[in-house]
């Protein structure tokens, strides 16, 4: 049995103990369960289904012989060679002195540069910036520093117009435009800073979400940022790398919910800690198996679990582990953990967590959710008060995500000058500047970068827009998002008034990355044809979707839309929908 090492950065301000001491929290080591008896009446056939599908060799782990009929390409490619030895062995160092026309004379390092560099969150964007690279970070409950941006700032301004940094939809950050050489140096920067991109790419989990306002909100439940920060240090071995959950069957994502608010989306992850007391004792119950992906959409479903704090490690470890273990490795589309929920019964599912835990036993669920189910979601943009008397935060609207190197610097400035030199990152790609003194906020909205970019009051139907990278940088984009987005919105803020905001949402493939199906009116990239019968960018337009106490995914509402149709489409469901006024009526009403 071993424990993990963690540090936290220490908070500005005073502020209230958490209401669950992590002191005792252990993770216990990564060993698969030794198979039991079948209980009576399960057949042959089903025990040998739970037989896991992986071992460890070498302190890795590797899908058994036995096990590899039928797989898909990029199991192929783990099994060739271990990604995670580009990372714990050194092996990016040799990659990194070949030029990229070596690289791509041999198919080991071909896939080395495609595929295994995920692992250390890269990403080669051969189809649209041959030899450059995007960077994933890991950067748990969106909690960033001064020096941290300032470091990526650093980093994307060498790369003049092939340099810029997005804000995602999982409160991390991507930056654009690296090249193979640098990348020792900046994985070195990184960790200087306190920063890592480790296992933030394929089939690892993805970066752990929590409150954008934890331990500064006046209502929230619960400050998750000892949570999430306990997450991302076991998820990446306290940067050092854990080769045991880093052959997942796909992609993973975790959340903890510490607001009324659902900030954090749970409906949409993987695993969703939601905050419930149990006999006097806080915890949470779990909510397991949301996904996007281009065949289907699930929301996440209760695993009839609960947890106390202590076991919030362990649990994750049992959950990944049941899916590392068991999950299918055939058709990409059908390899996310909900497919193994469905195939085992949630009941089945439960029972292999279960017996992954340190002691087999995992409780059933508390009926006492502290989630307030009649809960109007607060907006976060503008200046709002903190729990800390006389300190506000102060949230600004990024457009689309999209920042540049000075950008950056202006916004480490800010957070030094006016706050405690923190940012906090959004799942709706917006960023927010906490303890701001309150007799320091009039000074700050004078900034020129809030009156010129980042407005803390942008309109309605600005402020809810959300959009992909799109074709500008990536491969599987099939329409540019990202700029288009904001000219469609510009152009329908022309011709309707609206009386509250709007999530509109874009993405440029059905990965859903830009996630669609929780907007109001989303719109997924296709090709289409136009009027004309010629082929076009066009959209699948999706309407319904819901955030908060009441979620709900979207449906189609309309296909295949031309591109240069989308505003007049969306001014009518705006009219028919939402209540809209089209403004020359409004004017003339007036």
């Amino acid at each position: 049995m071993s424990s993990m090492s963690i540090r936290f950065l220490s908070s500005p301000l005073p502020r209230q103990k958490s209401s669950a001491s992590l002191s005792q929290t252990k993770v216990y080591a990564a060993t698969s369960p030794t198979a039991a008896p079948p209980p009576p009446g399960v057949e042959e056939a089903d025990v040998a289904r739970l037989e896991p599908r992986v071992e460890e060799r070498d302190g890795y782990w590797v899908l058994k012989e036995k096990f590899r009929q039928g797989i898909n390409p990029q199991e192929k490619v783990k099994i060739e060679k271990e990604p995670m030895k580009l990372f714990m062995e050194n092996g990016i160092e040799e990659l990194a002195k070949m030029s990229m026309e070596d690289v791509d004379k041999a198919k080991d390092t071909k896939e080395d540069i495609d595929v295994r560099l995920k692992w250390l969150g890269l990403f080669h964007r051969r189809k649209h910036q041959y030899g450059r690279f995007m960077m994933r970070l890991k950067l748990p409950n969106g909690v960033t520093t001064s020096a941290q941006t300032r470091y990526l700032a650093s980093v994307i301004r060498k790369y003049g117009k092939d340099g810029c940094a997005d804000v995602t939809t999982r409160q991390n950050w991507q930056i654009r435009g690296v090249v193979l050489p640098d990348v020792p140096e900046i994985l070195k920067g990184l960790a200087e800073v306190g920063l890592t991109s480790l296992q933030s790419g394929m089939d690892n989990v993805r970066n752990p979400v929590g409150n954008p306002l934890a331990g500064i909100d006046p209502d929230e439940i619960v400050d998750t940022r000892p949570y999430t920060n306990l997450l991302s240090q076991f998820i990446t071995g306290n940067f050092h790398g854990n080769p045991a959950i880093a052959n997942l069957p796909r992609k993973w994502n975790v959340c903890v919910i510490g607001s009324h608010d659902l900030y954090e989306h749970p409906h949409i992850n993987d695993l969703a800690y939601m905050p419930a007391t149990k006999n006097g004792q806080f915890g949470f119950n779990l909510l397991v198996g949301g996904f996007f992906s281009p065949k289907r959409c699930e929301e996440a479903i209760p695993l009839d679990a609960w947890v106390s704090a202590d076991d919030v490690i362990p649990v994750c470890k049992a959950v990944l582990e049941a899916y590392r273990d068991l999950g299918t490795r055939g058709n990409r589309q059908k390899t996310r953990m909900m497919w193994l929920i469905d195939e085992l019964g949630i009941e089945g599912f439960r029972s292999e967590v279960e017996k992954r835990m340190p002691h087999q036993k995992l409780e059933r669920a508390s009926p006492k959710d502290l989630v307030r189910k009649q809960w109007e979601r607060r907006d976060y943009l503008g200046v709002y008060p903190q729990k800390q008397e006389g300190f506000s935060f102060v949230g600004l609207h990024i457009p689309v995500g999209r920042v540049q190197a000075d950008d950056m610097d202006e916004l480490a400035r800010l957070a030094d000058e006016y706050g405690s030199g923190e940012l906090r990152l959004t799942v709706e790609q917006n960023i927010i500047i906490p303890n701001v003194e309150n007799s320091r906020i009039e000074t700050l909205l004078n900034e020129p970068l809030l009156k010129n970019r980042f407005s803390p009051g942008p309109p309605l139907l600005m402020k809810g827009l959300v959009a992909c990278t799109g074709n500008q940088f990536c491969g599987q984009a099939i329409i540019e998002t990202k700029a288009r987005a904001l000219k469609v919105t510009e152009e329908v803020e022309r011709l309707v008034s609206v009386t509250r905001p709007m999530r509109m949402h874009w993405t440029g493939c059905p990965n859903s990355c830009g996630q669609v199906q929780v907007a109001d009116i989303g719109f997924m990239g296709c090709m289409t044809r136009d009027e004309n019968g010629k082929t076009c960018e066009g959209v699948n337009v999706f309407l319904g979707g819901r955030i908060g106490s009441d979620s709900h995914l979207g449906d189609v509402y309309k296909k295949g839309v031309p591109c240069k149709d989308v505003v007049p489409l969306v001014v009518d469901i705006l009219v028919k929908h939402f209540g809209a006024v089209l403004r020359e009526r409004e004017e003339a009403e007036d």
